[in-house]
């Protein structure tokens, strides 16, 4: 299931209300920004399971371009956002690197959809996450994290760069910024809603 349905019943009114919790996926590549996104975003305070880089990870992790980073999610970021009333997200923030990669499956268990963050400085980190993501019919859109200093492209000339299929919306971002991360997530929650709305018609044809 791609979502979990409370029901509580009004004390004043005796009128039933439900709420409706989706659950979202963060990825991409390593330092591309899924933790300060997810950061951002959550109105409680975020999970987060990160830890220092180490001399044994530079083996293993490609840190070029991300020079200024020191942490790293071994496991995976939490966070809730409220669109709307009776609305929420759940927020899973993915590990970007290839050897945490077997968490993927768990993660993406019941997910509605899934953000995928890219970095133009770095747009092949993001492949794998777009490749995992499409193969399993996951709905997902491209977010282009906006680093101060790096070229800008339009949503089109990345949509090209990545062969996305066609449809797969590409929004530029600022994962540092609310407000620019939340526009995400709607955007997100509407294209999937589509698509999971299109393949039950499918279905029943």
């Amino acid at each position: 299931m791609a979502y979990e349905r409370s029901e509580s019943t009004g004390a004043r009114d005796g009128v039933d209300t439900s709420a409706l919790a989706l659950k979202i996926l963060v990825a991409g590549g390593f330092g591309v920004g899924k933790t300060t996104l997810v950061g951002a975003v959550s109105e409680i305070r975020p999970l987060r399971t990160e830890e220092q880089l180490s001399r044994a990870g530079e083996l293993v992790d490609d840190t070029g371009g991300v020079d200024q980073k020191t942490t790293t999610t071994v496991a995976m970021d939490f966070g809730r956002i409220t669109i709307r009333s009776g609305l929420s997200l759940y927020l899973f923030g993915t590990p970007g690197q290839d050897r945490f990669w077997f968490l993927w499956d768990e993660l993406s268990q019941g997910a509605l959809g899934a953000v995928v963050l890219a970095d133009t400085r770095r747009l092949e980190d993001c492949f794998p996450a777009v490749d995992y993501f499409e193969h399993r019919k996951i709905p997902f859109v491209v977010a282009v994290n906006c680093f101060t200093g790096a070229r800008t492209y339009g949503a089109h000339e990345v949509s090209r760069a990545l062969d996305l299929d066609r449809g797969t919306p590409v929004v530029l971002c600022d994962a540092r910024d609310r407000d620019s991360g939340k526009e995400v997530l709607i955007r997100l929650v509407e294209y999937a809603g589509r698509m999971h709305t299109a393949r039950l018609l499918d279905s029943v044809g």
